[in-house]
């Protein structure tokens, strides 16, 4: 079973796939609130992808996870 935090980024990266792109769950702490990502396709060598790790990815995330405190790219 898919848990919440995987079904948001499964969500976000259905998006990043429409640019050949994606992004994989590292590890994350529900204790510290922090998830860490890794952009990958096109994704990880863009030079958007702090944009895309700031606005898409952190702002999903903390509006629909409110544990998450800190999204750090791998």
């Amino acid at each position: 079973m898919e848990t919440p935090l995987e079904a948001v980024l499964r969500e976000i990266g259905e998006c990043l796939q429409l640019h050949a792109g994606g992004i994989e769950l590292v590890d994350f702490s529900e204790e510290t609130g922090d998830v860490r990502v890794r952009l990958v396709g096109t994704c990880g060598h863009c030079p958007l992808a702090a944009f895309t790790l700031s606005h898409t990815v952190t702002l999903a995330l903390k509006e629909r996870l409110p544990w998450v405190k800190n999204v750090i790219a791998m």
